[in-house]
């Protein structure tokens, strides 16, 4: 089984659909789907089995696809330690991070990395901060960049802090904000479950332990919305006001903001970190980029 193999696998189980699996490798289903039968072949199991009109993987498929995965970190660790045993700083990076960084901080950073290592290939995946904390956990990624504060038992640097504000149309007192609309963005529960030891603090905790530190009854909350910025259009429209990160109160906005203050009398904020492993700086081009990011970094 080659590297093309183990993508292939890889991709029937992330997509769980044959057509959407041989797109990404550029073929056709059916050269796909005698692929897989070469490798049944090779190894004497099934790797496929229908499920209605579609099909679902074997516990030998489900076995093979670990295998397959196991298989392409190893050959990255070892493409990448080669690169690094040359004189050029050259090799494979592959780094996640936020949408929101990547737009207003990561960017320019990469361009300019990317012009002083040209013979770097940076493969970039960019997410929800969960997803990217997976991918690292995977070794599918290098580095990630990620908002929130993740039990991380690696190397870690802080490289942003922003605070955490109250926005509401008309300017209001805190002592009255148990009886008025409140509008919150939703949230995904079962990300804290899926870690186990790596459970973290998101930023809807930070606020709620914000909350009861300051009030003895529960918010009152009329609406839930997809995004913090969908939270800020609601209060520009008089529907409640929300707590949400200062970079989406804007000046233009016209809106009564003003910042948590924690009972320590520090500022309540959210913070984004680059994580990685310490073995990872093993490879140059992993060292030369965090090095970069951290010199760059403004914290």
């Amino acid at each position: 089984m080659n590297e093309r193999d183990c993508l292939l696998l890889q991709y029937i189980f992330e997509e769980q659909n044959l057509t959407r699996a041989a797109e990404r490798l550029y073929i056709t289903q059916p050269a796909l789907t005698y692929r897989v039968h070469l490798i049944e072949k090779e190894f004497g199991v099934s790797i496929l089995a229908k499920k209605g009109k579609g099909f679902k993987l074997t516990p030998e498929g489900e076995y093979l696809v670990s295998y397959a995965n196991k298989l392409l970190i190893e050959l990255r660790k070892t493409k990448n330690h080669l690169a690094s045993m040359q004189d050029e700083i050259q090799g494979s990076l592959r780094i996640g991070f936020t949408s929101y960084f990547g737009r207003y901080h990561l960017l320019p950073l990469l361009r300019e990395f990317n012009r002083l290592y040209p013979k770097i290939d940076i493969n970039v995946d960019a997410g929800l901060s969960s997803e990217l904390f997976e991918l690292l956990l995977d070794e599918d990624i290098h580095v990630a960049i990620i908002r929130g504060d993740y039990k991380w038992f690696d190397e870690k640097y802080l490289l942003h802090e922003e605070r955490i504000c109250l926005i509401s149309k008309e300017e209001i007192q805190l002592d009255q904000l148990p009886s008025l609309p409140r509008i919150v963005p939703k949230i995904d529960r079962k990300t804290a479950i899926k870690y186990k030891e790596y459970t973290y603090s998101s930023l809807h905790q930070t606020i709620e332990s914000w909350w009861n530190e300051n009030y003895i009854v529960p918010p009152n909350i009329t609406m839930k919305v997809d995004s913090y910025e969908t939270c800020k259009e609601m209060v520009i429209n008089h529907l409640g006001y929300a707590i949400v990160p200062r970079v989406f109160a804007k000046p233009e906005d016209g809106l009564y903001c003003v910042d948590l203050i924690g009972t320590d009398g520090q500022p309540i904020t959210r913070k984004t970190w680059m994580l990685y492993r310490q073995a990872s700086l093993q490879f140059n081009v992993v060292t030369r980029f965090v090095e970069y990011i951290k010199s760059q970094s403004t914290n």
